[in-house]
Formats: structure tokens, sequence, C-alpha cells
């Protein structure tokens, strides 16, 4: 990296613990700007190194891996050798930043959560991306792209009438909250400035996705209007099967990346038994989906979700907006807030996705009015009544 350009972020150290995509995005972003990222790897290499997409190596090298890691280090530290660990541990008090996107409650067994960092260095700003918060009855699934677009709503927004629920192509959830994840470090680091005391920053992918629909929410949960899709119009072309949406006796379910084998044994299918490796089943991914359209219609969805998570496997249900209203995950975290507004009264909003461990993060104010907040913030800026009566005369203001 050249040293003779100033960058936002000289002099900020970003220890990524993350792996996949949300936590790699956020602090490449960050390395971008010019923070120090050292990229903490188990010796086998983070996922993405042995799992690129459509099987695309360059020189050997994983594509998927390429994409989300710029402006980083790397260093091999195996965190179950107690040795290791305390090498970690010596590496982050050289930082300002730790980053990790482990399933909840990972961090703890490993020696490396929060509390067991804070405690030695009470200067981190520690960041937690999880797929659905630390707290609520949902906080021991696992978080992907897929499974959060299933129950974020977005999926009836896509497609034709005559379509089943749509995922993107994108991995928009991951990305989202990776950016929201940068924020949220970047304001804990502002606040140290202040106090000299880092603290905990939690990010979640369903509250970061159902804040990026806050238009939509905001007009399904104030006008109780649901997406209306038209007439006319697939998952990732690129990821292996079952990646996917599949029709259920009574709704529709989300499939993600899933050994072959294993849902074979869950939805008790030779067929399915028999595909073993990652290659052979991009291969034969047509036939895996085909074989999936036939069966799981056998079953409801409440069904196929208690055998799919009796087996460990990526799957989730997928949600409108007023299943997500319902839900108690959501009602349990607070994830929808209300607020009133000038003209409407009670205004219900999406809530803030970012947490803090010592600072709050809010909904205060409302969407202003056209010009609501004119006058009092150019008084508080020193412009004089005489100069805002002229300019609000000519309509300037």
């Amino acid at each position: 990296m050249s040293t003779n350009v100033s960058r936002p972020l000289d002099g900020l150290r970003v220890i990524d613990l993350s792996q996949m995509l949300a936590g790699p995005i956020c602090a490449m972003r960050l390395g971008d700007l010019g923070a120090d990222v050292i990229k903490v790897e188990p010796p086998a290499g983070e996922w993405t190194r042995t799992h690129p997409f459509a099987n695309a190596r360059v020189n050997g090298e994983s594509t998927a891996l390429l994409g989300l890691n710029r402006n980083k280090r790397s260093v091999v530290i195996n965190v179950k050798d107690p040795e290791a660990l305390e090498v970690l541990h010596e590496l982050i008090g050289t930082a300002d930043v730790v980053l990790q996107n482990f399933r909840v409650g990972t961090a703890e067994r490993l020696g490396i959560g929060y509390e067991q960092i804070a405690e030695r260095h009470p200067h981190i700003v520690y960041c937690q991306i999880s797929g659905y918060g630390e707290d609520g009855p949902y906080r021991d699934r696992p978080g992907q792209d897929l499974l959060v677009q299933g129950v974020s709503g977005s999926m009836w927004s896509v497609g034709s009438r005559t379509d089943p629920p749509l995922p993107g192509a994108l991995w928009a959830v991951d990305a989202m909250t990776g950016y929201q994840a940068a924020i949220g470090i970047l304001s804990a680091i502002r606040e140290r400035d202040k106090t000299g005391l880092g603290q905990k920053v939690s990010v979640d992918m369903w509250s970061v996705v159902m804040d990026c629909q806050t238009q939509e929410f905001t007009t399904y949960l104030n006008c109780d209007i649901l997406p209306e899709r038209s007439e006319e119009q697939f998952a990732h072309a690129w990821t292996n099967p079952p990646y996917g949406t599949y029709k259920t006796k009574d709704s529709y379910i989300v499939l993600s990346q899933l050994p072959i084998d294993v849902l074979g044994e869950a939805v008790d299918d030779d067929r399915l038994r028999a595909i073993s490796s990652w290659d052979e089943a991009e291969e034969r991914r047509d036939e895996i989906r085909r074989i999936l359209l036939q069966i799981m219609p056998t079953r409801t969805t409440a069904e196929w979700l208690e055998v799919l998570y009796a087996a460990k496997l990526w799957a989730g249900p997928v949600y409108t907006y007023a299943d997500i209203e319902a839900d108690p995950h959501v009602k349990a975290r607070g994830m929808i807030s209300t607020i009133s507004h000038p003209t409407i009264g009670e205004l219900r909003l999406p809530s803030v996705p970012i947490r803090f461990s010592r600072s709050t993060a809010d909904i205060r104010v409302a969407p202003p009015l056209l010009g609501q907040h004119t006058e009092e913030l150019l008084e508080e800026i020193g412009i004089s009544a005489a100069t805002r009566d002229a300019l609000r005369e000519r309509g300037s203001i």
C-alpha cells in the first residue's frame, strides 16, 4: 500500500476475524479508507478460500475471496491453541477495532468474546455481526443472506403475480449489513475519542434489511398496503444447490447452500443421499432442484423447518410484511418503533439496526415536513431575523 497519500482512516488498525461476506465487506471498506486491516484466518483459511463462485479461481485463488479482501494483510492463528490465542490477544492490544461474525456464542467459547477482549483491552471497539441479534427467540439461528431475504418480506416484491417468492441475485443483505457495521464502528471510534473507552457494536442482518426497506415498511405499517406484483416477469446463478425458494404444502420455504447428502437424509431421498461433494452438486444442480420441487410440497413449511432445523441445515420461511409484524422475535427485539409525527400522529417505522453496549442509537425525530426546521436552523447558525425574512420573501427559504 502506498504511504505517499493521506487516507481518512490512516492510523486505525482493524482485526478482522470475520468470514464470508458481511464482515469481510465491512473490513474491506475500512481498509479502502486507509485502515490497517489484519485478516486473522484459521490454518485451513476462511470459507470463501475453498468455496468459490462457479468453482472459479484465478491462478488457484478463489474469486469469492479475492472480491472481498483487498487492502488487508492475512495472518494464520489457530485460536483453539491457548498459546496462539495469547498471540492474538497481543495483536489485538495493538489495534483499535475487532470485527467478527461468528454464530452467537462462538466467540465466547473461543475466548474472544466482547467481555473477554474488553477486560484486557478496554480501548477496543468490538463489532459483532449476527443474523438475528444476540437476544430474542431466533438468536441461535444461522444468519445467511438468502435466509434473511426470506424473512425480510422483500421476496414478495419481486417477480410476476404467478411466480413464487423470488430472491435477489445480489448478496444485498450481507453487503448492507457490512456497511451498517462500518457506520457503527466509526461512530464508536468517534465516541472513544471523547471518552478513551471502547464499546461493543452489534449489527444484525434482519434489522438491517428491514431498515433498508423503510419506504415499503412505512407504507405497510401506516397504510396497511402490501406490495402487489404485476402479471409479467430465478435464485443466484452461481450458487450451489439447493439455493432457492420451494413450494411446500401450505406456503414457501427457502433452502440455502446445503450438503446434499445430509439434506437427502433429512428429506429421506436416496438420490440426494448419494451426492456428497460440492463439485458434483454443482454439476447436478438442475436435477437436485427438480427432485426437491417434487418432495417439498409433501409437507407444510412448519413441518419441514422442524426437520431441517433438527439437521442443522440452512432453511427458513418466506415471510410477508404482515408475518414479520406478528413474529415474536420482531416483538421481543423491538424491531419496529413508534414516533410522533406533526401531521400524522403515531408513525411506525423499522427500528435502528445498530446497537451499542454503552451508547444509544434510536429514532428521536420524525421525518420532517418541508422546511419544518428552517427557522430554528438558520437562527442557530446566526442568520438574522431580517435576513431570514428577506430570503423567505424571495422564496429562497
